[in-house]
Formats: C-alpha cells, structure tokens, sequence
C-alpha cells in the first residue's frame, strides 16, 4: 500500500471566511470527479472514499482568507487510478471561488509512526442525537473509531485484523468543548485527537493507512486528516 499527498496551490478568486472553507474545498473536487462518468459513479456511491483533504494553509489567524493570495490544499490518496485522475485535471482547475495554479506529488514513506494527530476535526455521526459525549461514553467512542477502521481497512484490502490488538496506547483530546465546523446548513460537531500508537506491525500498518483516508466519517467532506510524527 501507497499513501500519496498531492499538495495543490490554490488562487482564491474572492474573499473566503473559515466558516466557508470545508464546503468550498469538497465542492472542488467534486466538481473535477463529476466530469467523468467512472468518477462520476465514485463520487455519488456510498462506498468509503480512498482519499482525504485538509483545508487550505497557511491558516489566516483573522478567519478571512484572501482573494488572489495563494494557499495549499493536501489531498491524501490510496488509489492509484485516483491519483492519476486529479494529477491530470486538479491542479488548473477552476471555480467560482478557486484556480489552480500547480501541484505537487509525493509518496509518505512507511516508516513507524510515533504518533498521529488531528489537523482538521474528527466527525463521529448520530443522527438525531447530536454530539457523542451527550449520550456515549469514551469507551463507545472509541469503539466506533476502531470499527470504522477495521472496516475502512478491509474494504479497500480485503484482510482483516485481530480486532483485540492494540491500536494505540493513549487517545488525547486536544478541546474542552466540541469543535464547531459550518458545513453547507448544518454545523458538524467534531474532536482534535492525539493517538500515540502502539508499536506492534498490526497498529503501524493501520496507523499508515488512516494517513490516506482520514480518521472516523465525512472525510472526503474535509473532516478526519490527520498528520503524523515518525519515531
């Protein structure tokens, strides 16, 4: 397995606000995906996504980021097919909020991973009940975070682990209260997380694979990237 990271340089084209950002960058690969009629298929199926983005960097301290100034996206991606698609089209595409102006390609090597960590907020859904901390305990929590996993994991290999193995030795929440983020009309309650992982070979490959399709739900919609720290 592959992890590739294709950071893309995006113009803005007008004004943003922070609250705007996980909508507008969704849309834009969306609006590469929904060009072709394989792609087409892979956006609107239900099956997981092999890929997860951040937002755009450097992060504006104001909340407002600027039109005609340059910022950085990073897509993370498992499937080759892909890979080559967005390298051919993503890189100049435009929006009404977006040009690209360039991008670059590379593979995140396998190597053992010290820890990984939230950049953008972990979505864990319950719909009609809200934020998980009203009505789940931590252990139900961090059961859904594994099983998301093993079956994220299995549906784009085929294996399986021994679920019982330890994953990580220490999950800590970087927020007091849940982290708010507007998504088209709705606001999306989410976490920062630090997982120090566990080193065995079972929780290292796992560790590795998240860093291509990001932690717990919604992360083609920008939620679940995570970045790493290396032994």
């Amino acid at each position: 397995m592959k992890i590739y990271e294709y950071k893309v340089k995006i113009k803005l084209k007008q004004d943003l606000e922070y609250y705007q950002l996980a909508e507008k960058t969704s849309y834009y690969i969306d609006s590469i995906l929904t060009e072709d009629n394989e792609f087409l298929l892979y956006h609107t199926g239900k099956q997981y996504k092999g890929y997860v983005h951040d937002l755009l960097y450097p992060i504006e301290d104001t909340g407002l980021y600027k039109k005609n100034k340059i910022y950085t996206m990073r897509i993370r991606m498992i499937e080759d097919r892909l890979v080559q698609y967005l390298m051919a089209r993503l890189s100049f595409h435009e929006t009404n909020e977006f040009q690209g102006v360039g991008g670059e390609i590379k593979i995140i090597p396998k190597k053992d991973i010290q820890r990984i960590y939230s950049i953008t907020p972990v979505i864990l859904k319950n719909p009609g009940l809200g934020y998980w901390k009203s009505h789940m305990t931590l252990e139900e929590f961090e059961k859904r975070l594994k099983a998301n996993l093993f079956k994220k994991y299995k549906f784009f290999t085929g294996n399986e682990f021994d679920e019982n193995l330890p994953l990580y030795d220490l999950i800590e929440f970087k927020n007091k209260v849940p982290v708010k983020v507007p998504y088209k009309n709705i606001d999306l309650l989410g976490d920062k997380i630090v997982l120090e992982i566990a080193q065995n070979e079972y929780a290292q490959e796992l560790a590795y694979f998240v860093l291509g399709v990001g932690l717990l739900e919604n992360n083609s919609r920008g939620f679940g990237f995570v970045n790493f720290k290396y032994m």
